[in-house]
């Protein structure tokens, strides 16, 4: 893990930061878990180491001896900061330290190189003080020009010491030359008037059209002259510097003015012996062979199970259920989870506790915070995985740097170097998948007729299985053929092995800090927008926390100079996470496209990949202008012809097209509105006029075009408009009309005039007489008007 947070140093004189107050400590109780603290004005405060460990507030102060001086004020260093050339120098200095401390410049036994060990590093003759003196007398007699070129020019004993601890502490970037990853200091030349001058020449340049760097080098000369004198042009550096200091504090500028102006906008080859747990971990993913549900009503599917085993003691350490293919950060947490306690779920019960003797429960339960179950925890040493592309990237070589670990993919056709994981997964298929409905089988032949409808366990639920299971069963069973050789012929579990082995070499406790998360995380190397915060793949993310840190570069040097770390956690695009160089604090940053908070749901890299892949498959693809080209003449010749060209058109018909524009245009404002009325020109619809009086102080958020341009488009904008309002306010003024007098009774119900007269009655002929009428020839009276 991480050499800077992988522990609070408590030793008494340290000095610690608790809510943005510093305290010293002046003594530490070990054994009672408690130190006393005192602060700068001389009072005191007794304080648990849990409660210093697991305070949110709680850090190590930057000035401590433990923060190497590269990285005081600024965020910390990795390897990823040195050149390619720096990371060969810093290997080297790693191989001699290496030899050194075993003999060995591997620093691996098992690896030797030609003639190792040399006589004056062999550890049965020699002290580590005869070893460190002897390397120095070796570097000493180097050639003086080939030392300097491998960056061993002047190294001394007390140098291979301060190199040993720095290591130790920080990893192989401890050996780095702190002159290599030096702070950032600016330009000394660059003083406060010329500062000034720059800002000025800056904001008025983005008010006019684009210029060149040598008109902007001459108008920083007028600034000054006009405004301090011609006594401090003499300050003013050369055009190189402050071309540099242009590009550093503005950007490139490769940007169009108008786009510029809207961005500114608020807005090994023998066999080995593991004698040790931790020393070798194996990971290993395969298809759950049980069928379960997304949720008690969701549909059954296959997921993935991620286990990593101690290949010693063989304990499931950790686990993970994915329902898509593992990555790099699920392997990342995973890893992280190996070197935690793992806490203590309500159903289970006090024999499921921490049981291992020798380290009480109490005492873990007090550095971790809460009860912990019985299940190794360690920092692995070696992890063996095998050659797939999720544990062959750039973000495992750095996960291996912050946990300190060494990731070595098996040997290809050497199935002994994962043959523990992949029994791993037999016994769970035997002792337990085999148990449950959904169970697939070992292939499709042997598989059931249905186990989709027999699925009735959830991810959840399955989860919480298999954790009980690992900590109840698995963890107890006896193990038989894996006896450890001290012991062949004993009954041993993972958990008395594991026991053992803290009696036998004993158990360091490294918890680690809640940081971890982040350090685990892909680190993006980027720059600080002043308006929109920070771009990480196409996405813009912005926070409080960037508000100090704005208006300047990042004081990080080396390669990434200039430039700012932020984690991404690819499973969740909503946030990224940005430390404070000054109090190391990790602080989120939300996608500035997202609304309050609970109104989106969480979306992933691979979510964007899918929808842009059924986009691609629906027809919506990129295509490029030459593809383009002919759509584009056949658009536009259909409805702007050539003869309709202003430079085609007559004088006369563009003079009498643009006073055709401007009449409208002065029609609708001189255009009086009346009370109570609705229409196109009136003040509840919104006049054309209205919004051109606007369209001066607004901006429309796709264009931010000016002049004709601007005012033809929005204009176009404003007739769809109003064309739409009139058809509403039509469609409302006819409703209003036909229910303006109601009538007084409610009329009858259908089909009462034929229910009240005889269906047989013929209606009156055209020949009959005035004096004669169906009522005389059937003697029948009229009905009632219905």
């Amino acid at each position: 893990m991480s050499r800077v947070d992988a522990a609070l140093d408590l030793s008494p004189g340290t000095s610690l930061i608790l809510d943005g107050v510093e305290w010293v400590v002046e003594h530490a109780e070990p054994q009672y878990g408690r130190a006393v603290l005192v602060s700068v004005g001389g009072e005191r405060m007794p304080a648990t180491f849990r409660f210093l460990i697991n305070h949110p507030g709680c850090r190590q102060s930057t000035r401590h001896a433990s923060v190497p001086a590269a990285n005081r004020g600024r965020q910390p260093a990795g390897l990823g900061d040195l050149t390619a050339r720096q990371r060969e120098l810093v290997a080297l200095r790693v191989a001699h330290l290496l030899e050194v401390e075993t003999g060995f410049r591997s620093g691996d036994p098992l690896r030797p190189g030609p003639g190792e060990p040399k006589a004056c590093y062999d550890l049965a003759i020699t002290t580590r003080t005869q070893r460190r003196r002897a390397k120095a007398a070796e570097l000493a007699a180097l050639d003086a020009d080939q030392a300097r070129l491998l960056g061993l020019g002047r190294i001394s004993y007390r140098t291979l010491q301060r190199w040993e601890v720095r290591r130790r502490q920080f990893g192989a970037v401890g050996c780095a030359d702190d002159r290599w990853l030096r702070v950032v200091v600016g330009h000394p030349s660059v003083g406060e008037q010329v500062r000034e001058a720059i800002h000025a020449v800056h904001v008025e340049t983005m008010h006019r059209s684009r210029v060149s760097m040598r008109t902007r080098e001459r108008m920083i000369h007028q600034y000054l002259r006009e405004r301090h004198g011609a006594e401090a042009e003499a300050a003013i550096p050369s055009y190189g510097t402050l071309r540099l200091v242009w590009r550093e504090w503005f950007g490139p500028g490769g940007a169009r003015q108008r786009y510029a102006r809207t961005a500114e906008l608020p807005t090994s080859g023998g066999h080995v012996v593991v004698h040790r747990p931790g020393q070798v971990v194996a990971l290993d993913t395969t298809i759950l062979p049980v069928k379960v549900r997304e949720t008690v009503f969701g549909e059954p599917v296959s997921v993935h199970l991620t286990i990593a085993l101690d290949v010693y003691t063989h304990s499931l350490v950790a686990f993970r259920l994915t329902l898509v293919s593992d990555s790099a950060v699920d392997v990342a947490m995973l890893l992280r989870d190996v070197t935690m306690p793992l806490p203590m779920r309500a159903d289970w019960g006090p024999d499921m506790a921490w049981p291992y003797p020798g380290l009480p429960a109490a005492v873990v339960a007090e550095f971790a915070g809460y009860e912990v179950a019985g299940l190794p925890f360690f920092a692995p040493e070696t992890i063996t995985t095998d050659h797939g592309s999720v544990y062959r990237n750039h973000q495992l070589v750095e996960v291996q740097r912050v946990l300190g670990a060494n990731i070595l993919p098996a040997r290809v056709l050497r199935p002994t170097d994962k043959h523990a994981v992949e029994r791993a997964f037999g016994g769970l298929r035997s002792l337990l998948f085999e148990y449950l409905l959904g169970y697939t089988g070992v292939d499709v032949a042997d598989r059931g007729i249905d186990p989709e409808a027999d699925a009735v366990l959830t991810i959840d639920a399955m989860e919480h299985l298999i954790a009980t299971w690992t900590v109840r069963i698995w963890q107890n069973r006896r193990l038989g053929e894996h006896a450890p050789c001290w012991d062949p012929a004993g009954d041993h579990s993972p958990n008395t092995l594991f026991a053992a082995a803290m009696v036998q070499g004993g158990f360091a406790m490294e918890i680690p800090s809640p940081q971890l998360y982040y350090q685990l995380l892909p680190a993006h190397h980027v720059a600080i927008h002043g308006r929109r915060g920070v771009k990480i793949r196409g996405l813009w993310y912005d926070g409080d926390a960037l508000d100090d840190y704005r208006h300047g570069p990042s004081a990080r040097g080396g390669r990434h100079q200039g430039r700012w770390v932020i984690r991404r956690d690819p499973r969740d695009a909503r946030t990224v996470f940005f430390q404070d160089p000054n109090t190391h604090d990790w602080h989120p940053l939300r996608w500035t496209g997202l609304p309050p908070d609970g109104e989106v749901p969480a979306f992933s890299d691979a979510r964007v990949r899918d929808l842009l892949a059924a986009a691609r498959q629906a027809g919506l693809r990129p295509r490029s202008d030459a593809e383009l080209l002919p759509l584009l003449l056949d658009l536009i010749g259909a409805h702007i012809p050539v003869d309709a060209w202003p430079t085609q058109m007559a004088k006369t018909d563009r003079t009498a097209h643009a006073r055709e524009a401007t009449q409208a245009r002065a029609a609708a404002i001189d255009r009086p509105t009346s009370a109570g009325t609705d229409r196109p020109g009136s003040a509840t619809s919104g006049t054309p006029g209205d919004a051109t009086r606007k369209s001066t102080s607004s901006h429309w958020s796709g264009d931010h075009g000016t002049g004709a341009d601007a005012v033809g488009r929005q204009g176009w904008r404003e007739r769809a408009q109003q064309a739409q309002q009139s058809v509403d306010s039509d469609r409302a003024h006819r409703r209003r009309e036909a229910l303006a007098e109601l009538p007084v009774t409610p009329p009858a119900r259908l089909g009462d005039g034929f229910r009240r007269r005889n269906l047989f009655l013929l209606p009156p002929g055209e020949d009959t007489g005035p004096g004669t009428n169906s009522d005389q020839v059937t003697g029948e009276h009229p009905p009632e008007a219905s």
